[in-house]
C-alpha cells in the first residue's frame, strides 16, 4: 500500500500535468483529531479551467494506480471520481470550475490547501464545526420524538405482514437513527456544539460504554423474533433517554403518547405477528 507521502506526490504531480489552478484537500485526513489509518480516503479537489476538456478524456485518471472499482458522480457544477485502487488506498476527487470554488467550500467543513499560486482560496475559511451537532431546540425535540413513534408503527405493520426487510428498514434506518440523534444531543447539552461525526461514528466516544453496547444490542436482525425483541428494547430505551433528556432540558416529553404506542406494538404483534 502507498504510503501518505506517496499518494500526496502523485495527486500533485498530476495536478501539475493537468495545469489545475488549485488543490486542496478536505475528510478525515485535515483532521488533526481523528486517529489515523489505512481506510482514510483521500478527499481532493483539483480547481480547473477547462472542465469540459479534462472530462472528455479521462485516460490520466490512470496516472492515479490501477483501480478495482470507481463511480463518477455529478454534485452540482463539480464532478466527482471516486476511486479504490487495487493497493487499498481510495481516492475521492473533485473536479471544481474555478469560477464555483465557493460551491465547494460550501459543502466541505475542514480542509487544506495543498497548492495555491494564484490565491484563489484567500477568500475563504474552513468551518470544521459546519457539520458539529447542535444542543436540541424544543421543537427538533418534539420533532424527533413525534416522527420515532409514528414509524414506530410502520415496524409493527412490517412485523404482523411478515414483510421483515419493510420493518428492518423502518426500525434501523429511521427509529434507531431518532434514538441516536437523541443521545447526541444529550452530548451536545452537555458540551455544546460537538463534533459526533458523520452516521454518528464518534457518539460513543462520547457516553459511558453500556450505552454503546445497549445499542448494538439491538442490530441483530436476523428472525422475525430478533426484530420484534429489537423493537420493543429501542422503544424502552427511547423513552428512557428522551425522557431524561427532556428533564434536563425542559422539553415537554408527551409519556402518554410512548406508553401507548409501546401498548400499540406489543398487543398488534401478540395478536397478529404469528401469522
Amino acid at each position: 500500500m502507498r504510503t501518505e507521502a506517496e499518494m500526496l506526490d502523485v495527486i500533485l504531480k498530476t495536478a501539475e500535468t493537468l495545469q489545475v489552478e488549485a488543490v486542496a484537500m478536505s475528510g478525515s485526513r485535515t483532521n488533526q483529531k481523528t486517529s489515523k489509518d489505512e481506510f482514510q480516503d483521500y478527499d481532493v479537489v483539483y480547481v480547473v479551467e477547462n472542465l469540459d476538456e479534462l472530462i472528455t478524456d479521462l485516460s490520466w485518471l490512470d496516472r492515479f494506480g490501477k483501480r478495482i472499482i470507481e463511480q463518477e458522480v455529478t454534485l452540482g457544477h463539480r464532478r466527482l471520481y471516486l476511486m479504490l485502487f487495487e493497493d487499498g488506498n481510495r481516492i475521492d476527487l473533485a473536479l471544481c470550475p474555478k469560477d464555483r470554488i465557493k460551491e465547494w467550500v460550501d459543502s466541505e467543513a475542514g480542509f487544506t490547501v495543498l497548492e495555491d499560486p494564484n490565491g484563489l482560496f484567500e477568500l475563504y475559511s474552513p468551518s470544521p464545526q459546519r457539520f458539529w451537532t447542535n444542543p436540541a431546540s424544543a421543537i427538533d425535540f418534539e420533532n424527533a420524538c413525534n416522527e420515532f413513534w409514528w414509524v414506530s408503527a410502520y415496524v409493527v405493520k412490517g412485523i404482523c405482514r411478515n414483510q421483515l426487510i419493510y420493518a428492518i428498514d423502518h426500525l434501523y434506518g429511521i427509529c434507531q437513527q431518532e434514538f441516536l440523534k437523541i443521545l447526541a444531543w444529550q452530548v451536545a447539552s452537555a458540551r455544546g456544539k460537538v463534533d459526533i461525526g458523520k452516521n454518528y461514528k464518534y457518539l460513543f466516544q462520547y457516553l459511558p460504554a453500556e450505552k454503546e453496547k445497549e445499542f448494538s444490542n439491538q442490530l441483530d436482525f436476523s428472525s422475525k423474533e430478533k426484530i420484534t425483541q429489537s423493537l420493543y428494547a429501542t422503544m424502552q430505551l427511547f423513552h428512557r433517554e428522551a425522557q431524561y433528556l427532556a428533564q434536563k432540558m425542559g422539553f415537554d416529553y408527551d409519556k402518554e403518547v410512548a406508553e401507548k404506542m409501546i401498548q400499540y406494538a406489543e398487543e398488534r404483534v401478540k395478536k397478529f405477528g404469528n401469522n
